[in-house]
């Protein structure tokens, strides 16, 4: 019984001083290009030593990031999801050369307006963070850009 109870105390203990992390934080952001024309901007602050990964990754390599836009009837989206240049290295957790970003990255989103009135752009983004030791399992955060 005494075993039982320390080993209890143990856990409670442990998991008490668990830390959660949490290294990207996403921003959204809309610049006007035309009268019809807008650029969603999705920006990723990424903590030091943690690395997130592109949206095109090798087969056996880590989740690449991905977006998806929700249709609304107000918006067309004009092509993918463009990124920055970012780092393509030989990446030691995965054994491939894989492109990532560090401290920051910025995605951008073509759209071109089907109306004129101001409305919300719901989406998603799916990704994985990985520092020189360890990964994070994938993860989503919803976004919203305001076009106005």
């Amino acid at each position: 019984m005494k075993k039982l109870l320390v080993i209890l105390v143990l856990t409670i203990n442990t998991n008490g001083f668990a830390q959660i992390l949490d290294p990207v934080k996403w921003s959204t952001s809309v610049n006007k290009i035309s009268d019809t024309e807008y650029e969603l901007v999705a920006t990723a602050t990424i903590e030091d030593k943690w690395h997130l990964y592109s949206q095109t990754v090798p087969e056996g390599g880590p989740i690449a990031t991905s977006f998806t836009f929700e249709g609304n009837g107000n918006y067309l989206k004009k092509g993918n999801t463009k990124e920055e240049a970012g780092h393509t290295v030989d990446d030691p957790i995965f054994g491939m050369k894989i492109k990532f970003f560090e401290n920051k990255a910025s995605f951008k989103q073509r759209i071109k307006l089907r109306g004129k009135s101001p409305f919300d752009i719901s989406g998603a983004v799916e990704f994985m963070v990985c520092d020189d030791t360890r990964c994070l399992p994938p993860t989503e955060k919803e976004l919203t850009f305001s076009i106005k």
